[in-house]
C-alpha cells in the first residue's frame, strides 16, 4: 500500500503530519509513504524514516487560495503532486489537512470521478453518545451545496458500501436528514430523495430522521445535501466546544466544592471529550473519485493524522473503492453478499 501524504497543508503542518505519519509508520509495516513538501522543513521532524520517502517541492496550496485556481496553477503544489501520483498509480491513497476546496478539486480533476457517479460527497465518521462500540456516517457535508436527489440516493448506496465494507456493519441503516419523520415532510428535493430512497432494494432505507437524534445513533449511515450537511456538522463541531467551556466554568468560576467535585470528574470530562472528537475516528472520506480521498481538519495534530492513517489502511485492505467502481460501471454488484 502506499499513500500519498500532502505534507504542507494544514495549520500545524509540516510537524503534525510528519508526526502522525511516523507514528502510523510504526503500526503499518505494509505501508509505504511519500510525503510531498519542503525537504528540510520535513527532516527537521522525522525521527523515523522506515517506509517513509519525501518528494521535495517549494510550492504549497494555502488556506484562502481558490480552489480551482490554485489546482489549475500550482502544478507543483504538495497536493497537486500527491493526487498526481494517485491518478499514475504510483500511490493508492490521498491524505491531505490543507484546503479543503482545494482537495475536492484535485479529486475531481485530477484522480476523477468513478464513472457512474454524478457528484462525489464528503463524509465524515461521527460518534454515538453512550455507545463507544457505535458510530455513523454522514454525507454529504460540503463537497455539494446544490443537491439533487439522485445524487442523495447516490451517497446513500455509497455510505452503505462504507459502512458494511469499511466498518463492518452486517446491514447499515440509512436515514434521510429531514425537518420531520412523517414520509410528506421536507422540501421538494428531500421529497423526491425519500421515493428514491424507498424505492432502492439495495439498501436498508429507514425512512426520514431529525437532527436532534444523530448523536443517538439512529441510523448508522445518514444522507443529505452538501449545504444541510455541513451546517450540522458545524453545529455538533461548536456544541462540543460549547459544552465543554460550559462545564469548566461551572466547576473553576465556582467555589471549594464545586472545584473538587470537577476534579473527581476530571477522567469522565476527558473521555467525554475524546467521544464527541470526531477526528478520532479518522478524517472525511471524499467518496466518488476513484482512489481513497481523505482530508483531516486543518487544525489537526498528530493523533488524528495517526487515525486517519489507519481508516486509509482500512479502507485499502477492504477494496471498497474497487467494489464501488464495479457496481456503478456493471450495475451487477449488489450490496448484500
Amino acid at each position: 500500500m502506499r499513500i500519498a501524504v500532502d505534507a504542507m497543508g494544514g495549520d500545524n503542518a509540516p510537524k503534525a503530519i510528519v508526526e502522525g505519519v511516523v507514528m502510523a509508520a510504526k503500526e503499518f509495516n505494509d505501508i509505504e509513504f511519500i510525503l510531498y513538501g519542503k525537504e528540510d522543513a520535513i527532516r527537521k521532524y522525522m525521527t523515523d524514516e522506515t517506509n517513509i520517502k519525501i518528494v521535495h517541492t517549494d510550492e504549497k496550496i494555502a488556506s484562502d487560495d481558490d480552489p480551482v485556481r490554485s489546482v489549475r496553477r500550482k502544478k507543483n503544489a504538495s497536493m497537486v503532486l500527491a493526487a498526481q501520483a494517485v491518478k499514475n498509480k504510483e500511490a493508492d491513497a490521498l491524505f491531505s489537512a490543507g484546503n479543503t476546496g482545494a482537495l475536492l478539486t484535485a479529486g475531481l480533476l485530477i484522480i476523477g470521478r468513478i464513472k457512474g457517479i454524478d457528484r462525489p460527497g464528503l463524509m465524515p465518521t461521527l460518534p454515538v453518545v453512550g455507545n463507544d462500540e457505535r458510530v455513523f456516517n454522514l454525507m454529504d457535508v460540503g463537497a455539494n451545496a446544490d443537491t439533487k436527489p439522485e445524487n442523495i440516493h447516490q451517497y446513500a448506496i455509497l455510505a452503505s458500501y462504507y459502512a458494511k465494507f469499511v466498518r463492518g456493519v452486517k446491514k447499515p441503516t440509512v436515514g434521510l436528514l429531514n425537518n420531520g419523520t412523517e414520509e410528506n415532510k421536507g422540501n421538494d428535493v428531500t421529497k423526491r430523495a425519500y421515493a428514491l430512497l424507498a424505492a432502492e432494494p439495495e439498501i436498508d432505507f429507514i425512512g426520514n430522521v431529525e437532527a436532534r437524534e444523530l448523536l443517538n445513533g439512529v441510523a448508522d449511515v445518514v444522507v443529505t445535501d452538501g449545504f444541510t450537511g455541513n451546517a450540522v456538522l458545524k453545529t455538533i463541531e461548536g456544541t462540543a466546544m460549547s459544552m465543554m467551556k460550559l462545564l469548566k466554568a461551572a466547576i473553576y468560576d465556582n467555589g471549594v466544592k464545586e472545584k473538587i467535585g470537577g476534579a473527581l470528574l476530571k477522567n469522565g470530562l476527558m473521555d467525554m471529550k475524546e467521544k464527541l472528537d470526531y477526528s478520532r475516528y479518522g478524517g472525511a472520506v471524499l467518496f466518488g473519485v476513484k482512489a481513497p480521498v481523505v482530508k483531516t481538519h486543518g487544525s489537526t495534530e498528530k493523533e488524528s493524522v495517526y487515525f486517519t492513517i489507519k481508516q486509509i489502511h482500512e479502507m485499502l485492505e477492504s477494496h471498497v473503492i474497487d467494489d464501488l467502481v464495479t457496481y456503478f460501471e456493471t450495475k451487477e454488484t449488489p450490496i448484500e453478499d
